[in-house]
């Protein structure tokens, strides 16, 4: 089944098309990325999956359900969006009340909301920092906590919304972690939206966006082996995968990958096994 179906979807902001006629699809338990440059239409891919922007034509479908006036608080029940700018998410100055936040405002009882904050923290490696105040945190400990918000609804589908773009590379790389985990362990369908190119290794699959449409689609490792045609979309290799794509061109068998450590590891098995 799909997670997320788009049919034939348009979308203006009352000029031009941002995105018109667009076809995609998600699957269950899927991971997959989004990449774009600025006004590709990504974001805007994002926001009409949860209902937060309403299409002009075309169906959207979520597990199969109509995203309609009828049924949108249901679809945004099953689909958590967790934004850029994780302060502008924050609701309350304490951890546990602000991953409390959502869960209360959909009325359960007392008892399960104390469960899903547990789940919640836990998921995403931030227990200890149950009673912490908010703004006493890191950016990367914020957005973890922004996560955790979402989490706390337990919906089948989240939507990273160029969620690691206000991090340093310390804190995008524990949000990865977190969202690969979340995907692979809890069988969370993941949609993530980034212009960090080296973030859609971790996807099971890459989309990428220009002008609203889809003009590449494929395995990540696929994607990256196109990288001319992907400058023709102002999208470049991350310096790691440069340097992967220059040694595979020298003769190295290495791979893409976010992990500097990993790579070095490969080069050193190759002269290793090569001498």
């Amino acid at each position: 089944m799909n997670a997320i179906e788009f049919r034939g979807v348009d979308f203006s902001y009352g000029g031009d098309f941002c995105i018109r006629g667009l076809n995609f699809s998600v699957g269950e338990g899927e991971f997959v990325a989004v990449l774009g440059h600025n006004g590709s239409g990504k974001s805007t891919l994002a926001r009409l999956a949860n209902g937060i922007l309403r299409a002009d034509a075309g169906e959207i479908r979520v597990f199969d359900t109509i995203l309609d006036d009828k049924h949108l608080f249901d679809v945004r029940k099953q689909v958590g969006v967790v934004f850029q700018n994780p302060d502008n998410q924050t609701v309350a100055s304490i951890v546990e009340d602000d991953v409390a936040f959502g869960a209360e405002n959909v009325a359960l009882p007392r008892e399960e909301i104390g469960r899903r904050i547990e789940f919640a923290l836990r998921a995403v490696g931030m227990e200890e920092a149950r009673k912490s105040t908010v703004a006493r945190l890191s950016g990367g400990q914020k957005q973890r906590v922004a996560i955790a918000g979402v989490l706390a609804l337990k919906p089948r589908v989240m939507i990273l919304d160029e969620s690691t773009a206000m991090l340093d590379p310390r804190g995008r790389r524990e949000i990865a972690d977190v969202v690969l985990r979340l995907n692979k362990e809890e069988k969370i369908t993941v949609v993530l939206i980034t212009h960090f190119m080296e973030e859609a290794l971790l996807a099971d699959r890459a989309v990428v966006m220009n002008r609203g449409e889809i003009v590449m689609e494929g395995k990540p490792e696929e994607i990256f082996a196109r990288s001319e045609e992907l400058l023709t979309y102002n999208l470049a290799l991350p310096r790691i995968g440069l340097i992967a794509k220059s040694l595979r061109e020298g003769g190295m068998s290495v791979k893409d990958t976010l992990d500097i450590e990993k790579l070095a590891d490969e080069i050193a098995e190759e002269i290793v096994c090569g001498s």
